[in-house]
């Protein structure tokens, strides 16, 4: 049988050192995805950096308007709830004195003596009449009163409000045991003197107004 010649053993070498260098080329790829993992990136969402979430910026050109700004709350402050040093309480009644049989009429008046307008919950809820004999209270609007409402008003700076539907004492002593009794004990007449409180809203007035019944 012949020797293979010079140049067959050449080519059979050259297949030899490719197919080396092809392994070890594959040998070393796979320990560079072993190391990098370049997968990782597409399974987990990049973090996010501080200028991922602004928005590029442009410069501004000298035909662009700038928007006019809104109002602020400086701007157009909201009317507050009134303050004890600002509102003045003051018990009004339809007279001084009252004959025999003529029950007294009562109505508050508020004055805003503030450099503001102010709010103030001016309902039956928050009104209370008082009256007195001495240190003997005879009678509370608040004892028997019914369905008793609210109702938010705005006081104007500087001026001053009268109630308009007044609340009248039908003269006899309140209690909230004798609602319903029609034979209450009547108050004195004869020139007794009495004297009316009112406070509306956390309010009350400092001085008190007297009346006279006969």
């Amino acid at each position: 049988m012949p020797r293979p010649s010079a140049a067959v053993y050449r080519r059979r070498r050259l297949v030899v050192v490719i197919g080396l260098i092809l392994f070890v080329a594959a040998i070393g790829v796979g320990i560079w995805l072993l190391i990098a993992k370049p997968w990782a990136a597409a399974d987990a969402s990049p973090e996010p950096t501080s200028s991922s979430s602004q928005t590029p910026s442009t410069t501004p050109t000298t035909d662009a308007e700038s928007p006019s700004p809104s109002p602020s709350a400086e701007q157009t402050p909201a009317i507050v709830a009134c303050e004890a040093k600002d509102v003045e309480v003051t018990a009004v009644t339809d007279a001084e004195s009252y004959a025999a049989g003529v029950l007294p009429k009562l109505s508050i008046s508020l004055t805003n003596k503030g450099t503001k307008d102010c709010t103030l919950d001016v309902g039956s809820t928050t009104q209370v009449f008082t009256i007195s004999s001495g240190a003997d209270v005879w009678w509370r609007s608040t004892d028997c009163q019914e369905n008793p409402s609210s109702m938010i008003a705005t006081l104007t700076a500087g001026t001053t409000v009268t109630s308009k539907d007044p609340v009248t004492w039908d003269r006899t002593r309140s209690s909230v045991e004798t609602c319903d009794q029609e034979n209450r004990q009547r108050a004195p007449g004869g020139g007794a003197s009495y004297h009316v409180e009112v406070s509306i809203g956390g309010f009350t007035s400092l001085t008190t107004t007297q009346i006279l019944l006969y």
